[in-house]
């Protein structure tokens, strides 16, 4: 049996969009021989769709999509996920299900018994679990069908179908990236393989969805747990593998770093171009986030749909400022330099002597001054402006509301700063030369908000802090979990107060990538007013 894992990147509410692209790659399965080709979870609709899935005129646009799909499906079975319009629905409207295209009609359909409820997951709020097992017959060999969830945790569905004769089991996915996903998964689907003594086949979406990234890596397991195929990190294609014969396409998968990196490139590139953004504006200022943000920008999108804005101010050093404008040289981006210090005066005597010109009143200014300019650029030219605030300064407030902050999109918002300068160095070493110069690595980092400014004078080290952070935000350890594994108390006890202080900042952020298993956003929801002493 030759079966085609159909790697494909939808857009969310796209229904025509969408069901065009199936088509296209029904086609180009059926003109490599396969029997059988499968299709990512919810694929017609997108996902995940949020709210749109509550709206029955939504779901019912997703079967006809699929219904007038099934001609396509004269001469090879397909498996396409679509939101299903509910015949005795509560406040739901849908089943998150899987429909089985042969014979130029739809000659099945399976519904998702295992909702998920956690992380970043939100089915049973949208859809309503289904119950029963579901197998088909295509080109002698018995298939389960299964979507996403139901393959995490042993037993049925996936287990009834075996026990029914199935050979294989296809687990159609939207299964979203953090760091080192790709390896649990292969894991996970190894062993179920061997319990099973079936064949898998994982066939999982790719691409951006706001803060979310679908990596891919669609996965061929044997009954030993032997993988057979493996599709590529982050990009579309087409895994085409003989069941039962020698093994397939293997994708080598990506180092860590180049994976991490790879997920932040395609979640970049996909929110401008799914929303239709033609150029993008980042506040260059010579440190190292703005210029991990450039990086990516010009790696997602080219150097011509970037353009990079400095604005020195009186208390900007020559080193940064130099460092900046050689950064946008290497990156052969447009450069403009808007000098803030007129501005400054200006704010200094309206607010006078309301506000002393020496706090922290007047750095956030400066900020709020940059902000309010690239939001002009953003207003005049259609730039969707990236915000450059990496987690660590996210988590403990290390940034301004309205200056900083200022942006549509916070491409490394859910990068610890550590891992920032992996992730420069790492960029640096593909290119063989020094797109960063090493200064900005080796500098120590500062706001440059007034003179002499270090982040170490309002931070622990960042190595330090990064650590308290991993704990206390992924981990939801307390305060003396934390300091009985060898945290210091006095760092633990800063860090979480000003990581809850700052809840409302957060609120108000841009959406970022999510490359962690506990982002701020969908993932981690705490509320702002909160009087509990962790």
């Amino acid at each position: 049996m030759r079966i085609a894992l159909a790697q494909i990147n939808p857009t969310v509410g796209d229904i025509d969009g969408n069901a065009a692209k199936v088509a296209a790659w029904i086609e180009a399965a059926a003109a490599r021989g396969a029997d059988l080709a499968i299709f990512p979870e919810l694929c017609i609709p997108g996902y995940p769709a949020e709210d749109l899935y509550l709206k029955r005129h939504f779901n019912e646009a997703s079967r006809r999509a699929v219904e007038e799909l099934a001609p396509r499906a004269a001469e090879i079975d397909v498996l396409v996920g679509f939101s299903e319009p509910a015949a005795a629905a509560d406040f739901r409207h849908a089943h998150n299900s899987l429909a089985h295209l042969s014979g130029g009609r739809v000659a099945g359909v399976y519904r998702k018994q295992r909702l998920p409820n956690y992380a970043v997951f939100d089915e049973q709020r949208y859809f309503i679990p289904g119950a029963d097992p579901a197998t088909a017959d295509i080109a002698g060999t018995r298939v389960g069908l299964t979507i996403c969830e139901d393959c995490w945790v042993e037993g049925p569905p996936a287990a009834t179908e075996v026990a029914e004769g199935a050979e294989l089991i296809a687990n159609p996915s939207g299964s979203p990236y953090h760091r080192g996903k790709g390896r649990e998964r292969e894991m996970l689907f190894s062993g179920l393989a061997r319990g099973y003594g079936a064949h898998f086949a994982f066939c999982n979406m790719v691409g951006g969805q706001d803060e979310l990234v679908f990596d891919g890596q669609s996965l061929l397991l044997g009954p030993d747990g032997e993988t057979l195929g493996r599709a590529a990190q982050f990009e579309e294609e087409l895994l085409v593998c003989d069941v039962g014969a020698a093994p397939g396409p293997l994708s080598e998968p990506l180092p860590d770093l180049a994976e991490v990196y790879g997920a932040l490139v395609l979640g970049l590139r996909d929110y401008v171009a799914k929303n239709g953004f033609g150029h993008v504006g980042i506040a260059l200022s010579g440190g190292i986030d703005s210029a991990l943000v450039a990086l990516l920008a010009v790696d997602a999108l080219g150097p011509e749909r970037v353009t990079c804005v400095v604005m020195p101010s009186p208390h900007s050093s020559d080193e940064t400022q130099g460092d900046a404008r050689t950064i946008a040289a290497n990156l052969g981006v447009e450069a403009l330099e808007i000098r803030i210090e007129g501005a400054m005066a200006e704010y200094e005597r309206a607010l006078s002597p309301s506000v002393d010109g020496g706090g922290v009143a007047a750095e956030n200014i400066q900020a709020r001054i940059r902000g309010n300019l690239m939001m002009a650029l953003s207003n005049e030219h259609g730039w969707l402006i990236l915000t450059t605030g990496n987690k660590s300064e996210m988590s403990v407030g290390y940034a301004t509301l309205y200056g900083d902050m200022a942006g549509g999109f916070a491409a490394i918002k859910d990068v610890p700063k550590t891992l920032v300068y992996e992730l420069v160095a790492h960029r640096n070493a593909i290119a063989g030369r020094e797109l960063v110069p090493a200064s900005v690595i080796e500098r120590p980092p500062s706001a440059e908000l007034r003179p002499d400014q270090r982040d170490s004078d309002s931070l622990p080290p960042y190595d330090l802090l990064d650590g308290v952070l991993e704990a206390y935000v992924e981990r939801d350890q307390g305060r003396e979990e934390m300091i009985a594994a060898g945290l210091p108390a006095e760092t633990v006890e800063e860090v979480i107060r000003m990581v809850d202080r700052s809840e409302y900042k957060r609120r108000q952020a841009a959406p970022g990538v999510r490359i962690t298993p506990r982002a701020f956003g969908r993932d981690r929801r705490l509320p702002i007013t909160n009087r509990f002493g962790n």
